[in-house]
């Protein structure tokens, strides 16, 4: 077996009615000043009503930071930085999507005021230290309560990542109660999403691909594969809401060690100029690029398509790994979700652009089981149009 680095959050911490324990968590690891940082939509759900009675009952001060957007802009994250230093934080809590996570984890860096944000993009560029840092998901997709990385968009459509396990989270704190409300369209695409995280990371040609991550991506993909139509569909299931849930950190755990690849690569210009949500656009461009990848690299494909469709178990080698494309876009459909660039009204004379951008992220590309040139990733924009 060949040397690997596996990294992940210091204490994972799972179950209904988990933030009950937000409270003590923050005294304990913080103490009696902390910033939290969610986004408007947040406010509205009452969940950060929750958990500031929560916080408050022990003895803990909220700064509340709520001003995250998606695919949050490098004012964003400054804008909660000048607060968090204000406040004079003693910790930061992140709740909400993978937004709000992003952001407080680069708040908990750069509220220390040691550090510079141009500073800290590329990977391996955190010196620390950080503040303490709890994270509460409230959606099931980006698993960025186990994650290294915070993306943060630069520019007008541009995005830039920081990777350090610095990032990593002192708690992640995950009450799939939270993720009940969550509505059908949303809970989709992070659920495709966090499915997407545990394809690639499975398939990933990285250095640091691993066995312990392809095992986690398996059991995410079974979990999710079975329980991502029902949570769509039935919203209020909370079996469906905890596989999801559980699956989505299984697959941010393995993506966070062995890294994704095409798919993030080519879906990034969509958020970047159409303003896409990110599960969404990993969605549109999956089943395309899946078969591009297919076509020369079957085997890993052909691996892992059992554990999200048992049914496929029949079907052998190339075969299965086709049908496995399939099913993906099969299931992106029946929940829901958009199935073409032309239905998201993106003008097709912008395909050439989004290919030369989507060039862009060598991080991620050097990671894809086959090359993708600029040519080819304008065919697979043509395919997914």
């Amino acid at each position: 077996m060949k040397p690997f680095v596996f990294n992940t959050s210091k204490s994972i911490q799972f179950g209904a009615g988990q933030l009950g324990k937000l409270g003590e968590l923050a005294k304990a690891q913080m103490g009696t000043r902390v910033m939290l940082i969610t986004d408007p939509g947040m406010m509205r759900t009452g969940i950060v009503e929750r958990a500031l009675s929560i916080l408050e009952a022990s003895g803990v001060t909220v700064e509340v930071y709520a001003d995250v957007e998606a695919d949050p802009p490098e004012a964003v994250v400054l804008s909660a930085v000048e607060q968090a230093r204000a406040a004079a934080v003693e910790g930061v809590i992140g709740l909400g999507g993978g937004s709000s996570l992003d952001v407080a984890k680069l708040v908990s860096v750069l509220a220390l005021g040691k550090e510079t944000l141009k500073s800290i993009y590329g990977v391996g560029n955190v010196r620390g230290p950080r503040l303490p840092l709890i994270l509460v998901p409230t959606t099931a997709g980006t698993g960025s309560e186990v994650t290294p990385i915070s993306i943060v968009t630069t520019g007008a459509s541009e995005k830039m990542g920081v990777v350090s396990p610095v990032l990593l989270p002192d708690v992640a704190l995950l009450d799939p109660e939270l993720t009940l409300g969550l509505p059908p369209h949303i809970t989709a695409a992070t659920g495709i999403d966090a499915m997407v995280h545990a394809i690639e990371s499975y398939a990933s040609t990285s250095a640091n691909n691993n066995p312990l991550s392809r095992m986690l991506a398996t059991q995410a993909l079974a979990l999710m594969g079975r329980s991502v139509l029902k949570a769509v569909h039935e919203g209020d299931d909370i079996t469906a809401r905890s596989d999801m849930l559980f699956g989505s950190m299984l697959a941010g755990q393995a993506f966070a060690n062995s890294p994704v690849a095409a798919v993030h690569a080519l879906a990034y210009p969509l958020g970047g100029h159409f303003h896409i949500p990110h599960g969404l656009s990993n969605a549109l461009v999956l089943p395309h690029v899946l078969r591009f990848n297919a076509a020369t690299a079957p085997q890993p494909y052909a691996e892992m398509a059992p554990y999200a469709f048992p049914e496929l178990a029949k079907y052998e080698g190339q075969e299965r790994a086709a049908a496995f494309c399939d099913r993906l876009a099969e299931l992106s459909a029946a929940c829901g979700l958009e199935q073409s660039l032309r239905a998201m009204k993106i003008p097709e004379d912008f395909l050439p652009r989004m290919a030369s951008d989507a060039m862009n992220q060598t991080r991620l590309l050097v990671n894809n089981p086959r090359e993708v040139t600029e040519a080819d990733a304008l065919a697979i924009y043509r395919a997914a149009y």
